[in-house]
């Protein structure tokens, strides 16, 4: 967990790119023909604490700054960390409804539409 946020934090602002489409085989992999739905801005330290978890760790994001006005409408399947607009991919998450590792009520979003994450904790394995 150290190692993620000290690469998000390498750049100016981390921000999250919620993406449509196929999900790649991993944060290395080209988005293909994905469309950016919408960008958050994470805050200058992403996380607000990182602590052991049984098994594995446990993180949880500092405020996140919604989009006030998505780039696209599409259902988000994914998304992407990267170190700030423009940066380097640093992780790649699953967005759905359920079961994935971003959870919205709707992960159908509208060109326009404010989206936003209320809270988010990452949970990394042991191992």
């Amino acid at each position: 967990m150290q190692a993620i946020e000290t690469a998000a934090n390498s750049g100016t602002a981390a921000v999250l790119n919620m993406y449509d489409g196929s999900v790649p085989a991993d944060a290395d992999a080209s988005i293909g023909a994905s469309t950016l739905l919408a960008q958050l801005v994470c805050s200058a330290s992403i996380f607000t604490s990182v602590a052991d978890d049984t098994p594995g760790a446990i993180a949880t994001f500092a405020a996140i700054t919604s989009d006030l006005s998505a780039d696209a409408s599409g259902t988000c399947t994914y998304a992407r960390l990267l170190t700030q607009s423009g940066g380097t991919t640093r992780a790649q998450f699953t967005v759905g409804t359920s079961a994935t590792e971003i959870v919205f009520a709707s992960n159908v979003f509208t060109l326009g539409a404010e989206i936003g994450i209320s809270a988010f904790t990452l949970l990394q394995n042991e191992g």
